[in-house]
Formats: structure tokens, sequence, C-alpha cells
């Protein structure tokens, strides 16, 4: 409590202060703010888990019509040409559908291997060190990601033989190749 001076006279009279008062006002406004803030971080995770919940309705929306293709394919089976025939029209539209959604395969036939987006599964000895050989498996980019490594076969070079090794030592020791 402060005292002040009364202007009628000069005996102090005491004033009653508002630190309390703004105590409990300031408490108040922060126990509002906290409350809101939990409500705020429970609306973003559900929101959120909304989101991931349906994040790819659109792309199976979009796959519905292949999706039925090749059910109808499936109905068709006795005329082996058409249905393989269709098949390989229903895999032209999963692929430009795919590519429309960004997605897009990793070329690496004759090209230098990459570990960021090729995986080695083989090595032939070859005379093109280091140069993808086969592609195993397809690999996958989605935008500027990597979706899915391509898995790969790669030259590595080749082991000298035993018989030019041996040619090579006989030159280099001139008692090698004599006999006792």
């Amino acid at each position: 409590m402060t005292k002040k001076k009364n202007d009628s006279g000069p005996e102090a009279v005491p004033e009653v202060s508002k630190e309390p008062d703004q105590i409990a006002e300031l408490t108040e406004l922060l126990q509002r703010l906290q409350a809101e803030f939990e409500n705020y971080k429970k609306r973003v995770e559900k929101d959120f888990e909304r989101q991931r919940n349906y994040s790819n309705h659109e792309l199976i929306r979009k796959l519905l019509p292949i999706f039925d293709s090749l059910e109808a394919a499936l109905k068709h089976t006795e005329n082996k040409e058409e249905f393989v025939n269709g098949i390989k029209m229903i895999h032209g539209e999963l692929m430009k559908l795919l590519e429309k959604e960004g997605l897009r395969p990793i070329e690496c036939l004759g090209k230098h291997f990459d570990p960021y987006c090729q995986e080695v599964l083989l090595q032939e000895p070859s005379d093109k060190e280091g140069i993808v050989l086969e592609e195993l498996q397809k690999g996958y980019m989605l935008k500027d990601a990597v979706l899915r490594c391509a898995k790969v076969k790669i030259g590595k070079e080749r082991e000298p033989s035993h018989a030019n090794h041996k040619k090579d030592k006989s030159q280099d020791d001139p008692q090698a190749g004599k006999k006792l």
C-alpha cells in the first residue's frame, strides 16, 4: 500500500493498490491464451490428420477409370492378342496419368552409375567400368525427388588373366621361366 497526501490536509491517506487486481487480470488473460493455444494445436492436429487421410483422394479418383479398364480386360481373356493389346493400352493410360502427377522414370541404361538414384545389384567384368549395363528394375522420380532407386547391373574393371600375369612375371624375372 502506498500513502498519498490528501489535498485537503497534511495527513497521509492510504491509497488502495491495484497490484492484486492486475495480477488476477493478467493471470486470467494468460489462462485464456493458454486455452486458446491448446485448442489451436488440437485443431491443427485434426486438420493435419484429415489432410493425411484424404491426401490421395484425387489421385485415386483419377485411377478409377484405369482400374475399370483393367477389370473389363480381365473379363475378355479368351482372345490372347486382344487381351495383350488391352493391357498395353491400360499400361499407357496409367503411365500418362502418373506422368501428369509428376512421375518420371530414371534413365540410366548406358550412363555412369549414380549412387543417388541407382542401386547396384550385380557387377559384370566389362570394358565399360562404372557404366550401367542392364536395368533390373526401373527407378522413378516424383517431381524432383527420388521415389525409388533403379536397380542396376554395372560394368567393373576386368581382372588380369593368369596367362597374361605369368607372362609379365617371366619378363621381369629372368630366372622365372628357366627349368632346373
